[in-house]
């Protein structure tokens, strides 16, 4: 017998993360005794079953409420693991008392180990008869495989499985091929034979679940969790978790690798209903992620449990920028003294904490651009005179609110206010805005630089940030088999383009704290920020240690570092052969022939910017059933801005579909590079708002606009009294210095 390893303490960690350790530890030993799942021995098939009987042997690892029996459409199979070629399949098969599945082969072999319950296997011989169609059965043995024994099948092996006693059996299935990988097995219409029929795998093939309440004590145990909604964001926008962030399941190639880089970390998938999460959770677990987990029943049942549920983008982040004003009375100035300060030519900056492609878009016509991380940075290079008043402003009020608060926890001499509900305030007066302005950020002088470094160490060794040297970076790193490690450098684009550490992220300072959830989705997960100035890493790591989601250290460079240039690589992942690509020129030819059919599938906003004629927009979960009706001989084509998310997308929907999906190769930018005729607003637009979370500022109706932006803020003025609800949050605000 080969032993896996040691059954793990109970008080090492949940129940999904050490029934995870212990799948891993089993697939040690199968990789080591039978590593070519095609050409496994019946001597190394006996050691996979030694092994797969003493993980069975673990009772604990598999409660009943991770793998409930009572699920409606048929008897339920979970999938625990399987590798990305579909090789060695583990699954865990639930049978209520009484069921019973008629004979059957699977074409690989399995083995078959008992956890609860009797699972009845019955073996047969196949005599063919003078007809090719059918085929008599003939028992040869039976096998009751109970708890602490185990069968094993053969490829051409036929059985039949009853659950016999009163209480539902649960066991281990290991294949050498996934289910949904064998087309050619074959079911008899009876014990005695007669004909029979190549059939699927089973419909719905589940994953372990997670209840409600064990999440809400799972988000606050200490260890490190990440909380997925797979739905799109527009739909997720509209009622989720406080700590989920969005991952769409048609996405998730492309954002799972840098929302949750450890695969050990375990991970819950959410959605409304239970209804997609499963999908999601196959997907995961068969790129590599090994601690999957399905909230049953989804967000209904979450609200149901009387959790809180929260609408919006960045709740977390958002949440915590009304507490800052809620606990710390951040000032604030009205836009209509703003008005008439400024009409009174008061000694006064107004900085936009936005982005700067924010601040392109639309602007105070005298605001500066300066983003949130620049803040301490720069501020005395704009308002030298400590008399001078600064009043920090964004779109809504987080990052106007988060801003002052910096300035004024940094003690920076001059006064300071946030612009009260931002923007939209200004536009709800009547006033207008400016478009396409570029912010140029001063660059501090030796004096000022020197000033704002020891501001920044002051707030951050206040919040606990720690700084670490090469050597503490390198333990940390060496320790990311247990523990996640975010790698982020928070200065501007064109800095972090011009040269930064290799396998560093890019994230702005503001936007680090603004929007986490879309950054660093494993909360309990260590983030290390690159400090290049003493300043802007500081900065955004004690904001980030008061939201309390993370532990945060800084790294500052040595110098003569090696660096990269160039923005940040985007790995995209996969578990489907690529779709055939289509150049511009050949998918117009064929759009004008009618031969085909272009769907745009990334994001509505750009593509009411710009498009090709003839696209339609549709997120992509949703394409399979538009493209059910187009003739069979029509062509599928997608594109995306750059064709990245096309490329994936149009991949899994020929898996899918069977039909000619193509990808355009790059993307609409592509398109337009051609010179090919384009076309922009919302006619063609199939799925509303699926995508994002429509933002006021987008409605040309000014009515419905400023109804929009009353709504938006008294959503946020609510949430404090929400994270109330909520409960424990993990915020720790500093006191008043």
């Amino acid at each position: 017998m080969t032993s896996t390893s040691a059954h793990p303490d109970p008080a090492a960690g949940d129940i999904a993360t050490q029934r995870a350790a212990a799948v891993a530890a089993f697939y040690g030993t199968v990789h080591r005794v039978a590593p070519d799942a095609h050409k496994a021995t019946p001597q190394q098939l006996a050691q996979v079953a030694a092994a797969l009987q003493e993980l069975a042997a673990q009772q604990h690892l598999f409660p009943a409420a991770h793998f409930p029996s009572n699920v409606s459409a048929g008897v339920p199979v979970y999938r625990l693991s399987e590798e990305r070629d579909g090789r060695h399949a583990l699954y865990v098969a639930v049978n209520p008392p009484g069921t019973s599945q008629r004979p059957h082969d699977h074409t690989t072999w399995a083995v078959i180990a008992g956890v609860r319950g009797n699972e009845r296997n019955v073996f047969f011989r196949r005599e063919p008869t003078g007809d090719p169609a059918q085929e008599r059965l003939h028992e040869t043995r039976t096998v009751d495989v109970v708890p602490g024994t185990s069968v094993t099948l053969t490829p051409t092996d036929v059985h039949t499985i009853e659950t016999v006693g009163e209480e539902p059996s649960l066991h281990l299935h290991f294949y050498g091929l996934a289910l949904d990988r064998l087309p050619r097995r074959v079911v008899f219409e009876s014990r005695e034979g007669g004909s029979f029929r190549t059939f699927a795998a089973p419909p719905g093939i589940r994953h372990p679940l997670i209840a409600a309440d064990d999440l809400q004590a799972a988000l606050h145990d200490g260890a490190e969790i990440a909380v997925l909604d797979v739905r799109e964001t527009g739909v997720f926008a509209h009622r989720h978790l406080l700590f989920a962030a969005s991952a769409p399941l048609w996405r998730l190639e492309l954002q799972i690798d840098r929302l949750v880089p450890r695969r050990d970390t375990r991970v819950v998938l959410v959605d409304g209903d239970e209804s997609l999460a499963h999908e999601a959770a196959a997907k995961l677990v068969r790129l590599g992620w090994r601690n999957v987990s399905v909230l049953a029943g989804g967000t209904d049942a979450w609200a149901a449990a009387g959790h809180e549920v929260f609408s919006g983008t960045n709740v977390p982040s958002k949440a915590f920028g009304e507490l800052i004003e809620h606990e710390k009375h951040t000032p604030w100035i009205s836009a209509d003294e703003l008005q008439e300060r400024v009409a009174r030519g008061d000694r006064m900056v107004v900085v936009d904490s936005r982005t700067p492609e924010e601040f392109r878009d639309f602007s105070l016509p005298f605001a500066h651009s300066l983003p949130g991380a620049e803040l301490v940075y720069r501020i005395q290079e704009l308002a030298p005179d400590p008399q001078t008043l600064v009043v920090v402003n964004c779109a809504g009020r987080t990052r106007s609110i988060v801003g002052a608060q910096t300035l004024i926890d940094a003690g920076i001499p001059n006064p300071v206010v946030s612009l009260k509900d931002g923007t939209m305030a200004w536009l709800l007066a009547g006033r207008t805005l400016a478009h396409g302005r570029d912010g140029s950020l001063p660059e501090p002088g030796a004096a000022t630089l020197a000033q704002a470094r020891e501001r920044a160490a002051r707030v951050a060794g206040r919040a606990g940030v720690q700084r670490i040297g090469l050597e503490e970076l390198a333990l940390l790193e060496a320790d990311q088999g247990r523990h996640t490690v975010y790698h982020f450098d928070v200065r501007t684009r064109q800095e972090y383009e011009a040269g930064h550490l290799p396998g560093w992220r890019w994230a702005p300072g503001g936007q680090l704290v603004q929007a986490t959830d879309e950054y660093a989705a494993t909360r309990g997960a260590r983030i290390v920020l690159a400090d290049w100035d003493g300043v802007r890493a500081l900065t955004t790591a004690a904001w980030l240690a008061q939201l309390g989601a993370h532990q945060v250290y800084v790294y500052a460079p040595r110098p003569g570092a090696e660096l990269v240039t160039g923005p940040e690589p985007v790995r995209v992942l996969s578990l489907h052969a690529p779709a055939a690509q289509i150049w511009p020129q050949q998918a117009a030819a064929l759009l004008r022939a009618g031969q085909a059919s272009l769907f745009d599938v990334d994001r509505r906003a750009s593509y009411e910017k710009v498009h090709a004629t003839g696209a339609r927009f549709a997120v992509p979960d949703r394409l399979v059933s538009f493209i059910e009706d187009l003739p069979p001989t029509q062509a599928i084509v997608l594109t995306s801005p750059d064709g990245v998310l096309a490329r994936s997308v149009a991949a899994e929907l020929a898996q899918r579909t069977g039909r000619d999906v193509r990808n355009l190769v790059g993307g609409t930018q592509a398109w337009l590079a051609a010179g090919l005729p384009t076309s922009s607003g919302a006619d063609g637009v199939l799925t509303g708002d699926d995508d994002h979370w429509f933002s006021p500022y987008h409605h040309a109706d000014l009515q419905r606009r400023d109804a929009g932006f009353r709504a938006y803020l008294d959503w946020e003025l609510g949430l404090v009294e929400q994270l109330q609800r909520a409960g424990e949050t993990g915020i720790r605000l500093l006191p008043a210095d």
